[in-house]
């Protein structure tokens, strides 16, 4: 079970969403991390046959993608940002009508639904419309809907938006269970999504990958550049203005501030293991544009 992304592009007009991408997935869960406007969703898209590149090729299996039409869709599951229901339905016969458009035998689809509106804790509301729903109830309606066909490969984008802590919980418990036999990519901005349950992790700025391995490995570039130091608010004001700051909280008169530099900020720092989250703004995280100040 292999897909692969050769030398990939996607323009539209001027714009180039997607530029010469190249990896390679197998079974697992890969995580697709960046900013918005990175070309996540441009990427995920074209690996889901609903854009066709402008250059390159997408293969599972060493076959090309376009070419297994049909075979391919029937092995994929996806779930977009925003997903298509119809607000009259209930839950039951929203998955129950998915079921059918994915082929599903009646008997079999009424036990799959049944199944997965117990895992998406969605049983007690199955016979209520859809339009009732709360955002994190449609949330996790759309996850349902995309792997109701037992995917092959499982495209998630932006899967967690709208969930609250327990359901993120439950919901990257439900992946990690389902990528043992499929190839799973979820797209987030989310980091702590990722953190526990990413084979490993690519990261997408402007249109590149930019980086690609575990998250061992791709911390190890940062793994003296975050340090922990107390200012007052003057200094913490200057440091913002010098640095890229990954977090910060208030300690009485003085703020703490969690810092990404290759050099020590100022002499009370003390430095500390970076993070997913001290990654992430290390590749997006902008210095604030203030006076520069000496500290």
């Amino acid at each position: 079970m292999q897909l692969q992304v050769n030398d990939l592009c996607k323009k539209f007009k001027d714009n180039m969403a997607v530029n010469h991408i190249n990896f390679t997935l197998e079974k697992g869960v890969y995580g697709l991390l960046g900013a918005n406007g990175s070309g996540k969703t441009t990427l995920m898209r074209m690996l889901c046959t609903l854009l066709t590149p402008t250059n390159g090729e997408i293969q599972y299996n060493g076959e090309n993608i376009e070419k297994l039409n049909e075979k391919y869709r029937r092995i994929l599951g996806y779930l977009p940002q925003e997903f298509g229901y119809y607000p009259e339905f209930s839950a039951e016969d929203y998955l129950l009508y998915i079921s059918s458009l994915k082929g599903l035998k009646p008997k079999i689809a009424k036990k799959r639904v049944k199944e997965l509106l117990e895992i998406v804790s969605l049983t007690k509301v199955s016979k209520k419309k859809i339009k009732t729903f709360s955002g994190g109830m449609k949330r996790r309606l759309g996850i349902a809907q995309a792997v109701i066909n037992e995917p092959e490969i499982l495209i998630l984008d932006e899967p967690t938006a709208g969930l609250d802590p327990k359901e993120r919980i439950r919901f990257r418990n439900l992946i990690s269970h389902l990528a043992e036999e499929r190839i799973v990519l979820l797209s987030t901005h989310i980091v702590s999504d990722l953190d526990s349950i990413a084979k490993e992790i690519l990261i997408m700025k402007e249109g590149s990958i930019i980086a690609q391995g575990d998250v061992l490995s791709l911390l190890t570039p940062i793994k003296n550049s975050i340090w922990i130091c107390e200012a007052s608010l003057k200094e913490a004001e200057q440091l913002r203005a010098k640095y890229v700051i990954s977090n910060e909280k208030n300690i009485g008169e003085n703020i703490e501030l969690r810092i990404i530099s290759s050099e020590k900020p100022i002499i009370s720092a003390r430095q500390i293991t970076p993070t997913l989250e001290d990654l992430f703004m290390y590749y997006f995280g902008e210095v604030n544009e203030i006076a520069d100040f000496e500290i």
